[in-house]
């Protein structure tokens, strides 16, 4: 009967992390705006650099704000900012319109990740937290995925578009926003009292002074890091070691995805069975032997397969350091939460460290370093992981 339960609670959440993945519509959205518009390169990358702005500044008051309202009123806070963000482009594809629907965005998105991870922890509890965390991530990943396809179609006049070309990705996704708040909305959920008064901005930070807090965060940062330079850093070698153009070697980018979207299913599966620690310590093995591969390799098969091991090896990463942040100490998971999800922002030190190595040493393999280094954290984090029953 108490599985029934917890089934029939569990989509309206996985329906959120769908809305979750809305976020990465930004980088082909960039591309279309670029085109209709005319902008330069450094103003189209504006847009998706304000997604991790945003995450910098608003997870850790998200954290504050769930002490007061809860983790499910924040969650539909989002998911309102959201809908909000997805409506504004239905009426135009203007610079500062498209720069004020993608700030947005990326606050909803910051705010969405911030309460939804914690909000899950409600309805689950133990080692099966990271198997949920990484099935949510799944999800996301399909969102995520989609949102090419779908303004192609539109731009190609392949579905009905409204006469908005493109843009029909956002009344479409801001559909589904909708039903995930109507969903979530009607569900009840049973939250966990945080304990003591509301958390403040210095308790909040203080927390990176527990040890294992500090580690977990710092291990965030290199898993971003590590997702986001190697779909910036794939193409680039392949270019630079096989003469390739950037259309044949933009390739390596999908490979990745494709490859870290089946981790996340593999893992969903894998750790409802495997104890969070052990797996953990495969998928870190496996971008070992990647980052080891990557200085040596020069054959376009190699490089493939260990774009593909980084994929697979970094796809549960974040959803096991956030568990064992959360259990840690989940009488204070709201301000872990909001701690945990401010890590996002090494999706920008990671890319501006490894463009500086490689200008320095006229050579990807300093890109390559950069990511080594976070590879070597996450070894050395291995070790320190929980055990949680």
């Amino acid at each position: 009967m108490e599985k029934k339960k917890f089934d029939s609670k569990l989509i309206p959440v996985m329906v959120v992390f769908f809305t979750m993945g809305f976020v990465d519509l930004v980088g082909i959205a960039s591309n279309y705006v670029k085109a209709d518009l005319g902008l330069s390169d450094s103003q189209a990358n504006l847009f998706p650099s304000l997604v991790f702005f945003w995450f910098l500044i608003f997870s850790v008051p998200t954290g504050m704000l769930m002490d007061r309202i809860g983790q499910k009123k924040t969650v539909l806070l989002s998911l309102g900012v959201t809908f909000l963000s997805l409506l504004l482009p239905v009426f135009g594809d203007g610079y500062m319109l498209m720069l004020v629907s993608f700030s947005l965005l990326g606050i909803g998105n910051a705010l969405m990740q911030t309460s939804l991870n914690p909000l899950l922890s409600n309805l689950i509890s133990g080692n099966k937290l990271a198997s949920s965390l990484t099935f949510g991530q799944f999800v996301k990943a399909i969102a995520s995925f989609l949102a090419p396809y779908i303004a192609m179609w539109g731009a190609t006049a392949a579905i009905p578009s409204l006469g908005l070309g493109w843009r029909v990705l956002f009344p479409i996704y801001m559909t589904v926003a909708v039903i995930a708040t109507l969903l979530l909305g009607i569900t009840p959920i049973k939250e966990a009292k945080p304990e003591g008064k509301p958390s403040t901005f210095a308790k909040c930070f203080a927390l990176l002074g527990k040890p294992f807090i500090l580690l977990c965060f710092i291990g965030i940062m290199c898993h971003v890091g590590i997702d986001v330079g190697t779909n910036t850093t794939a193409p680039k070698i392949l270019m630079e070691r096989l003469g390739m153009g950037l259309h044949e070697a933009s390739f390596a980018t999908s490979l990745y995805f494709i490859f870290r979207t089946a981790g996340c299913l593999l893992g969903a599966f894998i750790l409802t069975r495997m104890a969070a620690k052990p797996f953990f310590g495969i998928s870190v093995g496996l971008m070992v032997l990647a980052m080891g591969g990557l200085f040596v390799f020069r054959s376009k098969e190699f490089i493939y397969l260990c774009i593909a091991l980084i994929g697979l090896g970094n796809s549960n990463v974040f959803s096991i350091i956030f568990a064992q942040a959360l259990q840690w100490m989940p009488q204070r998971k709201n301000e872990i939460s909001g701690l945990m999800i401010m890590g996002l922002f090494g999706g920008t030190v990671f890319p501006l460290l490894m463009g500086f190595l490689s200008d320095a040493m006229a050579s990807q393999a300093g890109a390559v370093i950069v990511l080594s280094a976070g590879v070597a954290y996450l070894a050395a984090l291995w070790p320190r992981l929980k055990r949680f029953g």
